[in-house]
């Protein structure tokens, strides 16, 4: 499972609200190679499934990812973080061993 924090699901209706974005429209999360410790999240709003993709539903978003990306996600919380001193979207993942100084990246 991936959670949505209250602070992130207000932040994606703003942006669906602001940029026209469909209800059709689902958030997609992964994990890729690259930042300073190893693995880096992306995350998109898509309107189509791929193959092997798993989807959790949480506060009434649904939120996607791939079968490999899951693996590092499980039981993360997606957040926001806004201000001046905000890191904007993160996640709280017990799965990290360790964390960048920015956030933007983890390892296992």
């Amino acid at each position: 499972m991936i959670f949505i924090a209250d602070s992130a699901k207000e932040k994606i209706e703003a942006l669906k609200a602001g940029d026209s974005i469909s209800d059709q429209h689902f958030i997609k999360v992964s994990v890729v190679s690259g930042g300073c410790s190893g693995l880096s999240y992306k995350m998109d709003f898509k309107t189509e499934l791929e193959e092997n993709d798993q989807v959790f539903e949480d506060k009434g978003l649904k939120i996607v990812t791939d079968l490999k990306s899951m693996l590092y996600l499980f039981n993360s919380t997606l957040e926001f973080s806004g201000g001046l001193e905000g890191k904007g979207f993160y996640f709280q993942n017990p799965n990290a061993s360790r964390t960048c100084g920015c956030g933007e990246s983890f390892a296992v």
